[in-house]
């Protein structure tokens, strides 16, 4: 639940000033070389260094500092000898703390074996955006960068807020912070365990809120009465709180495509293409194409969609022929600005780029090039803006005929691009360089464009072999790949992509603010997430913090040569509570069978698509792009290309340009997708459920033995998806208890408690029911509930199980019995529960929370595992 240091304001940050330290203590040093010495930067003087005692890799080597004041730390610098040393410390850890016996770590990684000072951003806020104080501060070498030497550091300065009024806000918070976590933690801990006097002292005594109201009321209604029917309305309230949010974004998601057949007002629409550049219009609904691949030529027309009235508009047959517009490209990035309504277009490959003059002089013509093989301008990278509205509607600016003279990026293809409409940037990554050399792949870097003043800016250059030891992951040079904006926390997620030969399945977050980089996944493949793969599509909901990638050419080997487009490819969705932290990979499924019970109708497999997201609407819209084979789905495409998969042609004539031509299809089919997930209805009926099983359990030990089954036949079976094998064989399995007690009819007569097959067989034999589809996408109907995580919440079921055999559970300390709190809420003709009903109540009641997302419920994890907790270094 959110708290009094959660939902106040931040303290302003005061700028951060140089830190003043002393040392605390250290491992054993080498000779002289004590830790005072790093207090001095004499980057002249071999001797000022601290060097460790021991130089094997399993030694543990430490020094502590102790600032001379409490504060909050932001950076770490350490000095360097003036010329490359072999004790250079390479790898290190960096840890903080209030003190010495509990830290925490807020930095690994390594040193260049260089003479300039390296500064690093040091971790001051944790994972619930709560920043602390820092005290001690404790440097842990791991490495050196020559074989068998001691380790050695020159200098270390510190630097951070001492303001103390600012410290003294942050220190106070974070108290405030971390008693509110324990606070919860023991008050989950004294319900669990039926003392529930003390538990409702402390919520007296404290301003601390374990969950919402409505789950508390659902405890005390399913655990501590037994109210079954207000139980259940109660977790209708928790639904119509919003506190199932969470989990249903948390499902395994379905597509429900939808073909779009819209035409413009002569009845065309754009012909078949790949490597073509989309950008979206948000706030009209308009969808952006221009330019592409058709398999014979590049294009250079323009076009823009419709959403509302579903038609196409051609803009122009032609930009080539319009003032300052564009030639025929492919391979390129097109953004929409929602500030401006301007469309930026960067990138190219071209006709002329790759054709030697002796090919296709008409097309190298077209191109602006001369059939005497001399180029009438050398590899410019052209930069245009294209405006929607306003004065200059219908017009193309040519913002620049080379980028690269400006500071800017080469020509380039295979790119990525977007923009921060807010801020006025663009932000440019990587794509391969046409300089004319194809036998040596040239990549570029990542540049940001400031549109107010028209100034580039190099923001990570492609790393070389000398900056291979660097201190953050550099993103190594790719083209085809992705790259996503979450405007909200100003990040860029940058993957996947191909590199020469080799297709990459690694994962970066760059912050914007900061200038660096976050490796996510060195390969996501094997944490759950797709093949490595290049000209896959991605796109981003900064609010819902998911990406949704749509996957094109991948390998099945990393050093095979072949690459393939498989028919069972699935798309995926990226889900992330924060930027610079794995986030969770999951398969988009398919939606195979309609509403009408006909297979549904999906995209062909394909990559050089195009794909826009309105984040609005949650609609994902596909258009184009190579099918591969003619006559199947499924086709290994040598990648001898110069496209790269976007645009797939010959590299050179000796290459059969006819024959490449005549295998693949280009495709001219425009989608729109949604992701369908369980809806609110579906998961109220799995807590219904879980609440009548129980309601059954008791009813078998307590009332007459047809009025139980009675209820199992009528009330449980009637919230049991009966297509669902798991919960069908629940339900069978419940019979169980009903004759594992002596069996009471309505006369009270006994009879003997035997359970042959075929009786229960007959008891509960009924038809499957067929559960019907919601009208509108929004509410959809599934029946599975895909993310369930079975290891973390104990199913009701299976506890009932095991006590329905008599096994029961001791308690050396607590006896469990009925609480005062409890008596007061019940009637005198009403027993108290026993402490085993209590237990099985609570578990159902954990296991309902599964449904609830964190800020509803109760503080996961438990009181007892923090007892064998490593209580930091």
């Amino acid at each position: 639940m959110s708290a009094t240091w959660a939902t106040s304001s931040q303290p302003t940050m005061p700028p951060a000033q140089p830190m003043t330290y002393a040392i605390a203590g250290c491992s054993e040093h080498s000779g002289n070389y004590v830790p005072e010495n790093i207090l001095v930067d004499t980057p002249q003087d071999p001797s000022s260094r601290w060097s460790g005692a021991q130089q094997l890799p399993t030694a543990k080597q430490w020094i502590l500092l102790k600032l001379e004041t409490l504060s909050v730390v932001k950076s770490i610098t350490f000095g360097k000898f003036h010329r490359k040393h072999p004790c250079n410390m390479r790898e290190f850890r960096v840890y903080v703390g209030l003190n010495p016996h509990h830290m925490v770590q807020a930095l690994h990684t390594q040193l260049k074996d260089d003479t300039t000072p390296e500064t690093f951003p040091l971790k001051h806020v944790n994972s619930e955006g709560i920043c602390f104080p820092t005290c001690y501060i404790k440097i842990v070498p791991v490495s050196a960068h020559g074989m068998s030497f001691h380790i050695s550091i020159w200098y270390v300065s510190v630097s951070g807020i001492a303001d103390p009024l600012y410290v003294d806000n942050i220190r106070s918070r974070y108290e405030e912070y971390r008693e509110t976590v324990v606070l919860r933690h023991v008050l989950k801990h004294l319900r669990q365990r039926r003392l529930l006097t003390p538990y409702q002292n402390i919520l007296a005594r404290s301003n601390i809120q374990v969950e919402h109201p409505v789950v508390t009321a659902l405890h005390s209604s399913l655990v501590l009465q037994g109210t079954w029917a207000d139980s259940e309305a109660l977790f209708s309230e928790v639904s119509s709180a919003g506190l199932l949010d969470a989990y249903i974004q948390s499902c395994q998601p379905h597509s429900q495509w939808k073909r779009l057949h819209g035409v413009d007002a002569d009845g065309d629409a754009p012909r078949k293409r790949g490597g073509h550049a989309m950008a979206l219009d948000p706030e009209n609904g308009l969808i952006y194409l221009l330019g592409g691949w058709d398999g014979q030529k590049s294009l250079d027309d323009f076009w823009v969609y419709d959403v509302s009235a579903e038609r196409w508009r051609v803009i122009s047959h032609s930009t080539s022929i319009e003032k300052n517009g564009p030639i025929a490209r492919s391979c390129h990035k097109i953004v929409y600005d929602t500030k401006s309504g301007c469309i930026y277009l960067l990138g190219r490959l071209g006709d002329g780029d790759i054709l030697k003059p002796e090919d296709h002089q008409e097309l190298l013509r077209r191109a602006g090039e001369t059939p005497d093989g001399s180029r009438s301008t050398a590899y410019c990278s052209e930069f245009y803006r294209f405006h929607t509205r306003g004065l200059d509607v219908g017009k193309w600016d040519l913002l620049s005929f080379d980028t690269a003279s400006f500071g800017g990026p080469p020509l380039i293809f295979d790119h990525q691009m977007v923009m921060d409409c807010e801020a006025q940037i663009l932000y440019i990554s990587g794509g391969r360089v046409v300089d004319g050399d194809w036998d040596s792949p040239k990549y570029s870097g990542m540049y940001s464009y400031n549109v107010r003043t028209s100034k580039w800016k190099l923001l990570q250059p492609q790393p070389t072999l000398l900056m291979s030891s660097s201190v953050q992951p550099l993103i190594s040079p790719r083209s085809g790949h992705s790259m996503v904006l979450d405007s909200m926390t100003h990040t860029l997620f940058i993957f996947a992509g191909q590199r020469d030969d080799k297709y990459l399945s690694d994962m970066y977050a760059y912050d914007i603010a900061s200038n660096t980089v976050t490796e996510l996944f060195s390969n996501f493949s094997t944490s759950g997430g797709p093949d490595a793969c290049f000209t896959q599509r991605a796109i981003i909901d900064g609010r819902l913090k998911e990406i949704y990638v749509f996957c094109g050419l991948t390998r099945a080997q990393p050093s095979c040569a072949l690459t393939s487009l498989r028919a069972d490819t699935p798309n995926w969705v990226y889900q992330y509570e924060h930027p610079s932290k794995p986030g969770k990979w999951t398969k988009i499924l398919p939606e195979m069978i309609q509403e009408g019970g006909e297979p549904a109708e999906v995209p062909l497999p394909r990559y050089a698509h195009q794909v826009v997201y309105d984040e609005g609407t949650k609609r994902v819209f596909m258009h184009g792009g190579n099918a591969g084979g003619v006559n199947t789905q499924v086709e290994d495409v040598e990648t001898e290309l110069v496209g790269n998969g976007d645009d797939e042609r010959p590299r050179s004539r000796d290459e059969d340009r006819p024959s490449r031509v005549s295998k693949e299809t280009r495709l001219d089919d425009f989608w729109t997708m949604k992701l369908l997930r369980a809806a609110p209805e579906e998961i109220i009926r799995r807590a219904k459920y879980q609440i009548r099983q129980q309601q059954f359990r008791e009813m078998c030990e307590e009332q007459p033995a047809v009025k139980a089954l009675r209820f199992l036949q009528t009330q449980v079976s009637a919230v049991v998806d009966h297509t669902n094998p798991e919960e069908t064989s629940v339900f069978r399995a419940l019979l169980g208890h009903l004759f594992s007690n002596p069996i009471t009819t309505d006369d009270g007569s006994a009879t003997s408690a035997s359970t042959p097959k075929e009786t229960t067989t007959g008891l509960l034999e009924e038809p499957p029911k067929k559960r019907s589809r919601p009208n509108t996408p929004d509410e959809a109907w599934t029946s599975r509930l895909d993310d369930e995580d079975e290891d973390e919440v104990l199913d009701a079921s299976t506890s009932a199980a095991v006590t329905s055999r008599g096994q029961k559970r001791r308690h050396a300390v607590l006896l469990m019995e009925e609480d005062p709190e409890e008596t007061a809420l019940r009637d005198a003709s009403t027993k108290p529960l026993s402490p085993e009903r209590f237990r099985q109540r609570t578990e159902v009641f954990e296991s309902l929370l599964q449904f609830v997302g964190e800020n509803g419920k109760q503080p996961m994890g438990s009181l007892l595992d923090m007892v064998d907790a490593d209580d930091g270094i």
